[in-house]
């Protein structure tokens, strides 16, 4: 297991690259800790791939350096950081069993056999992969294949870190449920340092103690889920956990009043606001209110998705979305009220202080 170190990195695809916009990764600088279940999380392209082929060593950064537990990595190999990696697709011996599939790693490192098999049957049950022990990977279905790959990066004790690069895509919905649960099971009982790639939010949230969110080529905050969700430090963050996403608007702010298109919103506090900037505020859909009396609102669609309801309404001019518990009736002239304490303002898309 190791500590990782980022060292003011960037990486640029382009050798001629000058300005930020030709960075495919701008500068990232942070320490993850020793043991630490990290998930990088954000849309395609946004440079979580490429961030982890730094970390393993397939890429060596543009600028920075990398560190594990202090000692410098940047020009050492994948094999010489001690890196198990996963990827988006099935990587197998076809010619090979499943379970020596599983116990190549352990038997190239000159693991002893009765360890082997220890291991190899432990990795064979977590991915219920046990009655297809003796079977040759040739003919097995991808999802299969890919439980294989899985196994063969969990299957060592003796990692850095274990890197895991989408590796769910081609695994049935069930099983993906499955086999997350045994990844953090197997975090807890081992300590390894594992570092999750993933677009999808329900895999990183469920998986990882840690959150990296991140935006076009930069990490906009690291996390646990419950402070992602609850104080996004950027309006991307805020837009891109939860179901549906944080509502921006853009608004006006005069000492703890804003006002979005001529309505007046009262906030917990004064925002500590730059001298410019484009402000806007942000409320997650489950802080509004339905109510009469309240600030005008016109429901222009009802989503009924059993738990709740996701009410699609314009307030002000602008797109709002409304959470409402499914036994609640909708009003017939609704108004809303916002929570102020769940109110965050934001200048050029980042979170800025309230109060004093």
């Amino acid at each position: 297991m190791a500590r990782i170190t980022l060292d003011h990195i960037r990486h640029a695809y382009n050798e001629k690259a000058r300005a930020a916009g030709d960075y495919a990764l701008k500068e990232v600088h942070h320490e993850w800790e020793d043991g630490g279940a990290y998930a990088l999380l954000g849309p395609s392209g946004c440079g979580k791939t490429t961030l982890l082929n730094i970390i393993s060593g397939l890429l060596r950064p543009s600028e920075g350096r990398i560190a594990f537990d202090g000692a410098d990595v940047t020009d050492l190999s994948t094999e010489e950081r001690n890196i198990a990696q996963v990827f988006q697709f099935p990587v197998v011996y076809d010619t090979m069993t499943v379970y020596d599939n599983l116990a190549f790693p352990l038997r190239n490192r000159q693991v002893p056999e009765a360890e082997v098999d220890r291991r190899v049957r432990d990795i064979l049950e977590m991915t219920d992969l046990s009655g297809m022990a003796t079977r040759r990977a040739r003919g097995l279905t991808a999802d299969q294949k890919q439980k294989i790959s899985l196994g063969r990066g969990l299957v060592r004790a003796d990692v850095n870190a274990i890197l895991f690069d989408e590796p769910l895509t081609v695994i049935d919905p069930h099983m993906k449920w499955v086999l997350r649960s045994q990844l953090k099971r197997l975090h807890r009982q081992s300590g390894f340092t594992m570092v999750y790639v993933t677009h999808d939010q329900t895999e990183a949230l469920t998986f990882a103690d840690k959150v990296v969110v991140m935006y076009d080529g930069q990490i906009v905050q690291i996390g646990t889920p419950a402070e992602l969700f609850e104080t996004p430090r950027h309006t991307f963050v805020g837009y891109f956990i939860g179901s549906p996403g944080m509502n921006v608007m853009p608004a006006s702010i005069d000492g703890a009043t804003a006002s979005v298109g001529g309505q007046t919103i009262a906030l917990s506090a004064a925002p500590r606001l730059p001298a410019a900037g484009r402000i806007e505020l942000g409320i997650r859909p489950e802080f509004v209110k339905l109510e009469r009396g309240g600030l005008p609102v016109q429901v222009e669609k009802v989503e009924d998705i059993g738990r709740h309801k996701i009410v699609r309404a314009r307030f002000a001019g602008q797109k709002l979305a409304i959470v409402v518990p499914e036994e609640e009736e909708i009003p017939a002239e609704a108004g809303i009220r916002f929570d102020p304490s769940a109110i965050g303002v934001f200048a050029d898309s980042w979170r800025v202080g309230m109060g004093a």
